[in-house]
């Protein structure tokens, strides 16, 4: 029986005595670790390999973490970033998830807090490779939705055509079926990493999938909004307390 692969992890320090630490200690918890000490070895880094997490410092050589966790992100946006920072100011840690990072820990940093973060990114790195995988067409309740041609036909037979966006947030939502979707990830995925919709402009979209797939759109079986958590399609009927969901 072949041994399963280990977890890769890049890890991008430019302080060799930390670097060295983490890489020691992340191969003990079974990692398997690369090393980057700058931006444009990381980015390269990246190209050449899948990683299943990625430690990212800031204020690294020759392009900085801000920047090389954003160019990430534009043809990646499924690895988790953990970004490992002395900048501890609210206005890093904001700038930091807004370019594309999962997490945000400062140094000084506790080592065990650090590999418990690490253990958490690598499990929803391996759940989102077990994702659903959608393809051309999709059906549900006597609904069918063509995410190439960008239409539905509903189960009473209306044709309804639907914007570039709302086919990638609802392809986004089928893919994660059954799972709360975080806001930060619809921005990521649909409107991208310059441009920031209010929460009501994604919950409009919401409300249109309601009308077009609900009988009763105040009463939604598939589509809900999940207060102060994101969005989500379910197969089945979603029974969530009073309060956490509309």
């Amino acid at each position: 029986m072949s041994t399963p692969a280990k977890p890769s992890i890049l890890v991008v320090e430019d302080e060799e005595n930390l670097h060295e630490t983490l890489r020691l200690n992340l191969e003990l918890e079974g990692y398997e670790v690369t090393s980057a000490y700058d931006g444009i070895a990381a980015l390269k880094a990246v190209q050449e390999e899948y990683f299943d997490l990625i430690i990212m410092d800031i204020m690294i050589p020759e392009v900085d973490g801000f920047a090389v966790t954003q160019n990430i992100r534009l043809s990646n946006d499924e690895v988790p970033i953990l970004i490992l920072s002395a900048r501890n100011s609210s206005e890093d840690r904001v700038k930091g998830l807004k370019r594309g990072a999962d997490d945000y820990l400062t140094k000084p940093f506790n080592l065990e807090e650090l590999v418990l973060r690490v253990r958490k990114l690598i499990s929803k790195s391996q759940r989102i490779k077990e994702k659903t995988t959608v393809g051309d067409t999709y059906s549900f309740g006597g609904h069918t939705v063509n995410f190439k041609a960008q239409e539905a036909v509903t189960s009473g037979g209306a044709r309804i055509e639907l914007s570039k966006k709302e086919t990638m947030l609802l392809k986004l939502l089928i893919e994660n079926k059954n799972e709360v979707v975080p806001r930060e990830k619809i921005l990521q995925s649909v409107w991208g990493y310059n441009v920031y919709p209010t929460t009501r402009t994604i919950d409009n979209f919401i409300l249109n999938f309601r009308k077009y797939f609900e009988e009763d759109s105040r009463n939604p079986k598939y589509f809900h909004s999940v207060r102060g958590v994101g969005y989500k399609y379910a197969e089945a009927p979603l029974n969530l307390p009073e309060g956490e969901a509309y």
